[in-house]
């Protein structure tokens, strides 16, 4: 709204294509993303977006930067979490610890302190503190039967947290709890339990493909074998020719 009419739909047009393409294809989130900060570098919507494009192009420094400048602006600590996992992605955990203890928790809702636990859980396996980043991800949250948007990812970073500590039977347990929660498909749970359980999946498409090679092979067999037999034939024709010849 703090925009001209004309400049305010460029830049949301942009904005609609980084969250179009932010999963599929981050590179070309991030081109977006980049134009829109040149026309409105002082928009928070856009810092913060300008930061998620980053952030999924592991350009940790630069998203840490977008996040920052959004939030003075705003006074909004809902990208705690995620400037907190840039500090990791930095190769600074100790910064994401801090981070974890600091008063901007509380204020965030329960999806983001859900949000925070896991990023100090990986703060403390990047740390080779893998038990204690058990420990961190355990609370009612994660015992609870009830299914929240983040469910599934706090099962599953306890299900993997439990696997790195060699703890596979417990691994094996949330990962199935995983599964159930996710609906969407969002992590890939069911392919980790199959791979504890020592299932193999054969790819249908690559099976399909050999065969298709398999065939165009045995054609190219058979021409090859028509084409010896046609010049085999033209063989016997000429020297049948040539014996008539001799005879007269």
């Amino acid at each position: 709204m703090s925009l001209p009419k004309t400049l305010a739909d460029d830049v949301a047009r942009n904005l609609v294509m980084v969250a179009q393409l932010i999963d599929d294809d981050p590179e070309q989130a991030y081109a977006y993303s980049r134009i829109a900060l040149r026309l409105a570098s002082r928009v928070a919507a856009v810092r913060e977006a300008a930061g998620f494009a980053a952030y999924a192009t592991q350009k940790y420094a630069e998203a840490l930067a977008e996040f920052r400048a959004a939030k003075r602006m705003t006074g909004n600590v809902d990208l705690w979490p995620v400037m907190a996992d840039c500090e990791r992605g930095l190769g600074r955990p100790e910064r994401a610890m801090a981070m974890a203890g600091e008063p901007e928790v509380a204020k965030l809702d329960k999806a983001g302190q859900v949000e925070m636990r896991m990023v100090a859980a990986g703060a403390r396996r990047d740390m080779g503190q893998i038990e204690a980043a058990i420990v961190t991800l355990q609370g009612p949250e994660l015992a609870s039967h009830s299914v929240q948007p983040w469910t599934a990812r706090l099962r599953y970073a306890y299900a993997d947290a439990l696997l790195s500590a060699g703890r596979e039977d417990e691994a094996r347990e949330w990962f199935g709890k995983t599964v159930e929660a996710d609906k969407d498909g969002a992590t890939d749970a069911s392919d980790r339990l199959a791979e504890l359980d020592g299932v193999e999946f054969v790819d249908a498409l690559v099976d399909d493909e050999d065969d298709d090679d398999d065939e165009a092979d045995n054609d190219d067999v058979d021409v090859e074998v028509a084409a010896d037999l046609d010049d085999d034939e033209e063989d016997d024709e000429e020297d049948d020719d040539e014996v008539g010849e001799t005879k007269h």
